[in-house]
Protein backbone atom coordinates (compact mmCIF):
# COMPACT_ATOMS: atom_id res chain seq x y z
CA UNK A 1 0.00 0.00 0.00
CA UNK A 2 1.30 3.44 -0.91
CA UNK A 3 1.91 6.20 1.62
CA UNK A 4 -0.46 9.11 1.99
CA UNK A 5 2.19 11.47 0.59
CA UNK A 6 2.63 9.34 -2.55
CA UNK A 7 -1.12 9.26 -3.16
CA UNK A 8 -1.46 13.00 -2.56
CA UNK A 9 1.37 13.74 -5.01
CA UNK A 10 -0.22 11.49 -7.63
CA UNK A 11 -3.59 13.20 -7.16
CA UNK A 12 -1.96 16.61 -7.57
CA UNK A 13 -0.11 15.50 -10.73
CA UNK A 14 -2.82 13.47 -12.45
CA UNK A 15 -6.21 14.59 -11.11
CA UNK A 16 -7.01 16.78 -14.13
CA UNK A 17 -6.05 14.05 -16.59
CA UNK A 18 -8.10 11.38 -14.80
CA UNK A 19 -11.11 13.71 -14.59
CA UNK A 20 -10.87 14.57 -18.31
CA UNK A 21 -10.73 10.89 -19.27
CA UNK A 22 -13.68 10.11 -17.00
CA UNK A 23 -15.78 13.01 -18.30
CA UNK A 24 -14.91 12.03 -21.85
CA UNK A 25 -16.18 8.48 -21.30
CA UNK A 26 -18.95 8.97 -18.73
CA UNK A 27 -20.30 12.37 -19.82
CA UNK A 28 -21.34 13.55 -16.35
CA UNK A 29 -19.73 14.88 -13.20
CA UNK A 30 -21.34 12.52 -10.66
CA UNK A 31 -20.14 9.35 -12.35
CA UNK A 32 -16.76 10.97 -12.95
CA UNK A 33 -16.35 11.55 -9.22
CA UNK A 34 -17.21 7.92 -8.45
CA UNK A 35 -14.73 6.51 -10.95
CA UNK A 36 -12.10 9.11 -9.97
CA UNK A 37 -12.18 7.85 -6.39
CA UNK A 38 -11.98 4.23 -7.52
CA UNK A 39 -8.98 4.94 -9.73
CA UNK A 40 -6.99 6.55 -6.94
CA UNK A 41 -8.05 3.83 -4.51
CA UNK A 42 -6.59 1.29 -6.95
CA UNK A 43 -3.48 3.44 -7.18
CA UNK A 44 -3.16 3.50 -3.40
CA UNK A 45 -3.50 -0.29 -3.17
CA UNK A 46 -1.17 -0.99 -6.13
CA UNK A 47 2.01 -2.51 -4.67
CA UNK A 48 4.26 -2.46 -7.74
CA UNK A 49 6.76 0.39 -8.15
CA UNK A 50 6.68 2.46 -11.32
CA UNK A 51 9.78 2.90 -13.46
CA UNK A 52 9.21 6.64 -13.87
CA UNK A 53 6.43 9.25 -14.01
CA UNK A 54 5.58 8.36 -17.60
CA UNK A 55 5.03 4.72 -16.60
CA UNK A 56 2.87 5.88 -13.68
CA UNK A 57 0.85 8.17 -15.97
CA UNK A 58 0.31 5.41 -18.53
CA UNK A 59 -0.78 3.01 -15.77
CA UNK A 60 -3.29 5.56 -14.46
CA UNK A 61 -4.65 6.17 -17.97
CA UNK A 62 -5.13 2.44 -18.53
CA UNK A 63 -6.81 1.97 -15.14
CA UNK A 64 -9.05 5.00 -15.71
CA UNK A 65 -10.19 3.83 -19.16
CA UNK A 66 -10.89 0.34 -17.82
CA UNK A 67 -12.74 1.71 -14.78
CA UNK A 68 -14.91 3.86 -17.05
CA UNK A 69 -15.71 0.90 -19.29
CA UNK A 70 -16.56 -1.26 -16.29
CA UNK A 71 -18.78 1.48 -14.92
CA UNK A 72 -20.60 1.83 -18.24
CA UNK A 73 -21.15 -1.93 -18.44
CA UNK A 74 -23.05 -1.88 -15.17
CA UNK A 75 -26.67 -2.76 -16.02
CA UNK A 76 -28.26 -0.18 -13.72
CA UNK A 77 -25.99 2.59 -14.99
CA UNK A 78 -26.74 1.79 -18.62
CA UNK A 79 -30.48 1.86 -18.11
CA UNK A 80 -30.94 5.06 -16.08
CA UNK A 81 -30.08 8.69 -16.71
CA UNK A 82 -30.85 11.62 -14.45
CA UNK A 83 -32.52 14.55 -16.19
CA UNK A 84 -30.54 16.95 -13.98
CA UNK A 85 -27.31 15.42 -15.22
CA UNK A 86 -28.38 15.83 -18.85
CA UNK A 87 -29.24 19.50 -18.31
CA UNK A 88 -25.92 20.09 -16.53
CA UNK A 89 -23.89 18.46 -19.29
CA UNK A 90 -25.65 20.46 -22.01
CA UNK A 91 -25.11 23.73 -20.16
CA UNK A 92 -21.37 23.10 -19.80
CA UNK A 93 -20.82 22.17 -23.45
CA UNK A 94 -19.67 24.89 -25.82
CA UNK A 95 -22.00 25.13 -28.80
CA UNK A 96 -19.08 25.54 -31.23
CA UNK A 97 -17.80 22.05 -30.50
CA UNK A 98 -21.10 20.23 -29.91
CA UNK A 99 -21.27 18.67 -33.37
CA UNK A 100 -17.64 17.50 -33.29
CA UNK A 101 -17.97 16.20 -29.73
CA UNK A 102 -21.16 14.30 -30.59
CA UNK A 103 -19.44 12.77 -33.61
CA UNK A 104 -16.42 11.69 -31.54
CA UNK A 105 -18.64 10.32 -28.77
CA UNK A 106 -20.62 8.26 -31.27
CA UNK A 107 -17.48 6.39 -32.39
CA UNK A 108 -16.98 2.82 -31.16
CA UNK A 109 -14.86 2.66 -27.96
CA UNK A 110 -11.65 1.45 -29.63
CA UNK A 111 -11.66 4.43 -31.99
CA UNK A 112 -12.77 6.90 -29.32
CA UNK A 113 -9.89 5.87 -27.01
CA UNK A 114 -7.29 6.21 -29.76
CA UNK A 115 -8.63 9.64 -30.82
CA UNK A 116 -8.75 10.88 -27.22
CA UNK A 117 -5.24 9.75 -26.33
CA UNK A 118 -3.79 11.16 -29.56
CA UNK A 119 -5.56 14.51 -29.85
CA UNK A 120 -6.39 15.37 -26.25
CA UNK A 121 -3.48 13.84 -24.32
CA UNK A 122 -0.89 14.24 -27.09
CA UNK A 123 0.38 10.65 -27.17
CA UNK A 124 2.09 9.19 -30.22
CA UNK A 125 0.83 6.00 -31.87
CA UNK A 126 3.64 3.99 -30.24
CA UNK A 127 2.74 5.32 -26.79
CA UNK A 128 -0.97 4.69 -27.34
CA UNK A 129 -0.13 1.16 -28.44
CA UNK A 130 1.69 0.52 -25.17
CA UNK A 131 -1.14 2.04 -23.12
CA UNK A 132 -3.89 0.10 -24.90
CA UNK A 133 -1.87 -3.07 -25.41
CA UNK A 134 -2.04 -2.91 -29.21
CA UNK A 135 0.57 -2.75 -31.96
CA UNK A 136 1.64 0.66 -33.25
CA UNK A 137 0.36 -0.06 -36.76
CA UNK A 138 -3.01 -1.03 -35.30
CA UNK A 139 -3.18 2.39 -33.65
CA UNK A 140 -2.39 4.08 -36.97
CA UNK A 141 -5.24 2.09 -38.54
CA UNK A 142 -7.64 2.99 -35.71
CA UNK A 143 -6.77 6.69 -36.01
CA UNK A 144 -7.13 6.63 -39.79
CA UNK A 145 -10.49 4.83 -39.67
CA UNK A 146 -11.74 7.11 -36.90
CA UNK A 147 -10.78 10.21 -38.92
CA UNK A 148 -12.63 8.74 -41.91
CA UNK A 149 -15.73 8.10 -39.81
CA UNK A 150 -15.58 11.62 -38.41
CA UNK A 151 -15.07 13.07 -41.88
CA UNK A 152 -18.18 11.20 -43.10
CA UNK A 153 -20.25 12.28 -40.08
CA UNK A 154 -19.13 15.90 -40.19
CA UNK A 155 -18.97 16.18 -43.97
CA UNK A 156 -15.66 18.01 -44.06
CA UNK A 157 -12.66 17.86 -46.38
CA UNK A 158 -10.28 19.92 -44.25
CA UNK A 159 -10.22 17.41 -41.41
CA UNK A 160 -6.74 15.95 -41.87
CA UNK A 161 -3.92 16.55 -39.39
Amino acid sequence: MRSEDEVNQAVERYADMVQRVCLYHLKNQTDTEDVFQNVFLKYMLHEERFLDQEHEKAWLLRVTINACRDYLRNFFRRNTVSLDVLKEAEAEERKDYREVLEAVMSLPAKYKDAIYLHYYEGYSAAEIGRILGKKENTIYSLLSRARGMLRDKLGGDGFDE
